[in-house]
């Protein structure tokens, strides 16, 4: 048996030695556990676009990689006629998150609609292509052949419509008179070709977009080229044209309808859009998961493999929403 002394010494060391391994232990903790980080909860909304189009094919994707990376947050996606219905459903609060071009973002900023000023941006994605099909043997070589034709244009709430339009004017049509404009979406575009109910169709969307690839393997048809003087022309309208760039359609993107040749054509950017109203951790979650499942999601979505860590953050014409930031913070080198 330990004299007295010895016995209250042991205790204390014994008593040092417990808070000293409880420090170091807190310590560990610290470092390991995002303290004062809650993980996200709650649902949100993401309104994607037609069925069948990138869109609604992206955000399905998307929507399984969030189950993964934020197991608490129920996701819903809701269809939509496009990027000018996507923006009036987040800007008035009846959606989350959207995906919308950059010209009809600019369109809504500059028609001071409801929210405007609410709107931010999270990540630029991957580019829309515009692509004007007819069948092989038509006699539409131009946007000003269109005249007196019938023409799928795009329903009236979606991007297409909004380029259209000012595709034809640019080409000295008017779009309401000098046409016949059917106002459908990529899921029923290809087949009312198809039925002879259609002369050309416009459509604006990431590379390939599923629909008209698949429409090449059934159906003679190819890509009228959108060439410098027209777009020049679009450009010249200003405002929100500037988003508006020339670009090329590689031959590869459809190559039944391009055989072997690329195809001139305008492209314009898309950008992931929520509002100042969601919550910083959670905007911050959702755009890792954005940039993360790139390669996964590009895998069956190819245009999802186009969005680049370096020039995600140019989300003009909206500022970046708080969350955004701080995830692109988090991972500067």
């Amino acid at each position: 048996m330990l004299p007295a002394g010895l016995s209250r010494i042991g205790r204390r060391r014994s008593v040092r030695t417990g808070a000293a391994l409880l420090v170091v232990l807190g310590l560990l903790l610290w470092w390991l556990l995002p303290i004062g980080e809650q993980t996200p909860t709650g649902k949100l909304t993401f309104s994607t676009g037609v069925r069948s189009g990138v869109y609604e094919r992206y955000g399905e994707r998307l929507k399984g990689a969030l189950a993964k990376d934020l197991p608490e947050v129920s996701i819903r996606l809701q269809t939509s006629e496009g990027s000018q219905q996507n923006i009036a459903r987040v800007a008035t609060g009846k959606a989350d998150f959207t995906i919308a071009t950059t010209d009809a973002l600019a369109t809504y900023l500059r028609g001071h609609k409801p929210g405007a000023d609410r709107l931010r941006g999270c990540v630029r994605l991957y580019d829309d292509y515009i692509q004007l099909v007819v069948k092989r043997d038509s006699d539409i070589r131009r946007v000003g052949d269109l005249r007196g034709k019938t023409v799928a244009v795009g329903q009236p709430g979606s991007g297409v419509r909004l380029v259209a339009d000012r595709l034809m004017t640019a080409a000295g049509l008017n779009p309401v008179d000098d046409v016949t404009a059917v106002p459908a979406g990529i899921d029923t575009m290809p087949k009312l070709l198809e039925e002879n109910r259609l002369d050309a169709f416009f459509w604006s969307g990431g590379l390939p977009t599923t629909a008209v690839a698949d429409l090449s393997d059934r159906l003679s048809i190819r890509l009228v080229p959108l060439e410098d003087p027209l777009i020049k022309e679009l450009q010249a309208a200003g405002g929100s044209t500037r988003y508006y760039r020339s670009a090329v359609m590689p031959a590869d993107a459809y190559r039944n309808a391009q055989q072997g040749q690329a195809t001139p054509t305008v492209a314009v950017a898309n950008v992931l859009v929520t509002t100042d109203r969601t919550d910083a951790a959670m905007t911050e979650a959702f755009t890792r998961t954005v940039i993360d499942s790139r390669d996964r999601i590009g895998r069956e979505v190819h245009a999802a493999q186009l969005v680049d860590l370096r020039t995600a953050i140019y989300t003009d014409p909206l500022p970046l929403h708080e969350g955004a930031k701080r995830y692109y913070r988090s991972v500067k080198p």
